[in-house]
């Protein structure tokens, strides 16, 4: 969908439009949403940020998407001076100064930190929030020290982007999402964050993601999906805290998904990118699982892949994973 596309969608007398999600855990869905309540959700952010009329904002991911979406209507509420790029890795490849507001996920933020000029243009942005996507310690550690605030963000396509929000810089920097306002949280019975946002969705939401909340119950931290958990042996494995662990040591892009395996009915396996396929890799791999992961996470299978299923959005895509997996588990089978 183009700029122009979106605008004459958004300027019509329908008062829904069309969303789809990203598709991270199974097949893309289309949703139908209120204009009313992304305006709403538009100005929450605006509010919380304390944008100005004229400040520049960076449209730089797909507007069949709800991050995309979004910026516009942000821009158009809160009398932005939209920038508008194609969305790529490196968006602030074609600009010569930086934005006073930007959107962007974990990996355009990466590859960004790798190009020094790119870099230099990240760290004046005034507003910079991250999201469809875990930020890693990794990330988090080289943005820590930014001049100005940068934002890991938490939402879905079902409220309108993000709902909360926390600080990855300066003094404010936390591990806990703070709500932003008029949007309470709580758990359900199996530790699953449950979300009441009325101004943005109209029923209360209940997430398949795994949380604590902070001892007064304002804040949360996310442990991961409850769909991503691999029963292997009887041992509960949180796939996110796997790839966190391994992260900050692994030489080469990742995932862990997991292959059905006769005697722990479910195998831990990891899949790995790159050109090699070479046994010194291999044995690198292996050993720095063994050296960081308890001896019930480490993967049973390792698996080299030519590249890494990722949803548009660049999140892990773990339906297209688990099922390349399974794939190649059967071709060595034979």
């Amino acid at each position: 969908m183009t700029l122009q596309e979106f605008l004459a969608e958004w300027q019509s007398a329908d008062p829904t439009l069309t969303v789809h999600t990203s598709g991270s855990t199974g097949k893309p869905k289309m949703l139908r949403v209120e204009k009313a309540r992304m305006r709403a959700s538009a100005r929450m952010t605006c509010r919380f940020l304390n944008l100005k009329p004229m400040q520049t904002a960076l449209l730089c991911m797909p507007l069949d998407y709800i991050a995309g979406k979004m910026m516009v209507v942000r821009a158009l509420e809160a009398d932005l001076k939209l920038w508008h790029v194609p969305p790529t890795s490196y968006p602030l490849a074609s600009l010569q100064q930086a934005p006073h507001f930007a959107a962007m996920v974990p990996l355009q933020v990466f590859h960004t930190l790798q190009v020094p000029r790119e870099r230099e243009l990240l760290m004046q942005i005034r507003h910079l929030i991250i999201g469809g996507g875990a930020v890693s310690d990794e990330m988090a550690a080289q943005l820590k020290d930014f001049p100005h605030a940068v934002w890991s963000t938490y939402g879905m396509t079902e409220t309108l982007s993000h709902i909360a929000l926390r600080r990855l810089n300066g003094k404010e920097a936390s591990a806990w999402y703070t709500p932003l306002p008029t949007v309470s949280i709580s758990l359900n019975e199996e530790g699953c964050l449950v979300i009441d946002a009325p101004e943005v969705c109209p029923t209360t939401l209940v997430t398949n993601d795994r949380a604590v909340l902070s001892a007064d119950g304002t804040r949360f931290r996310i442990l991961g999906r409850k769909d991503n958990i691999i029963n292997s042996g009887g041992i509960k494995i949180q796939i996110e805290e796997v790839e966190r662990l391994l992260a900050p040591v692994m030489p080469v892009p990742f995932l862990i998904t997991h292959t059905p395996d006769a005697r722990y009915g479910e195998a831990v396996t990891l899949l790995y990118e790159s050109e090699r396929a070479d046994g010194e890799l291999l044995s690198a791999v292996c050993t720095l699982c063994s050296q960081v992961l308890p001896r019930y996470w480490r993967p049973k299978l390792f698996l080299n892949v030519p590249a890494l299923p990722l949803t548009p959005t660049g999140k892990p895509a773990r339906a297209e994973a688990h099922a390349l997996a399974c794939a190649l588990r059967e071709s060595l089978n034979g």
